[in-house]
């Protein structure tokens, strides 16, 4: 009977966690440049001093899905949306260069390019900063240009590069901070093939639809093991009056 239970037990664990993947996903239905995560269960089986007769359901996310999302036409000089494959190079709160999909573009009040979420852009040589300008224009190859202030309309300056980079799916990792990584840690280098759209930005890859379904379907399984461990706890009462009984 505790073999039951337990396997009951972990099963209605393992099924909040896949849970809070999906949960996770619709959250961010809606924002920029997000990446939805896969979600799937295996069993484990549970070593000890004797043969591994047990085994216990173990939810994981193997995987995060890279297909493009929704192309979405603002027509602000500052929003920028990755055409095809590659990433947006940013530098995350611990200073180290990451990866995101999401060109919704700042800036901040001390002249720094920045996301949407206030996370630095990285330029071909470090981070970006800009001079007090009256228009600034983001080429395909991610090169901004600018009309300082008060200067003439064809007084144009090329400031800096965003880099853009174009990395094997194998090799990045998503982490909690919702950035795309190097598996290994190391910096990738810019790649001239990856392109931009100016004007435009990235909506969410995630399907809502599917998301949902996801959600109800692992709530019926949740319900199946709460229910279960219901079912194992009449069994134990019962075993135990029909001992007293017998006593």
């Amino acid at each position: 009977m505790d073999k039951a239970l337990y396997l009951a037990m972990s099963g209605g664990v393992q099924t909040m966690g896949a849970q809070t993947i999906h949960a996770n996903n619709l959250a961010n239905v809606s924002t920029t440049g997000f990446r939805a995560d896969f979600e799937q269960a295996r069993s484990m089986q549970v070593y000890g001093d004797h043969y591994p007769s047990r085994v216990y359901a173990m939810t994981e996310n193997p995987a995060t899905r890279y297909s493009e999302g929704d192309m979405i036409q603002t027509g602000r000089n500052l929003d920028v949306a990755v055409s095809g494959e590659g990433f947006i190079a940013v530098y995350d709160d611990k200073g180290q260069e990451a990866y995101t999909r999401a060109g919704d573009l700042q800036i901040n009040a001390a002249g720094q390019l920045v996301t949407g979420r206030g996370l630095p852009i990285a330029g071909v040589d470090g981070p970006i900063f800009l001079p007090p300008v009256d228009k600034i224009n983001i080429t395909s190859d991610g090169s901004i240009s600018v009309v300082p202030q008060g200067g003439a309309a064809n007084e144009i300056a090329v400031i800096n590069q965003i880099k853009l980079v174009m990395p094997d799916s194998q090799a990045l990792r998503k982490e909690e901070d919702g950035l795309i990584h190097a598996k290994d840690g190391q910096a990738f280098e810019l790649d001239p093939n990856v392109q931009l759209v100016s004007g435009f930005i990235e909506g969410s890859n995630v399907n809502a639809v599917e998301e949902m379904t996801h959600i109800m379907d692992l709530s019926r399984r949740f319900e199946m093991n709460i229910k279960m461990m219901d079912s194992i706890k009449q069994n134990g009462d019962s075993s135990a009056r029909i001992l007293q009984r017998s006593a």
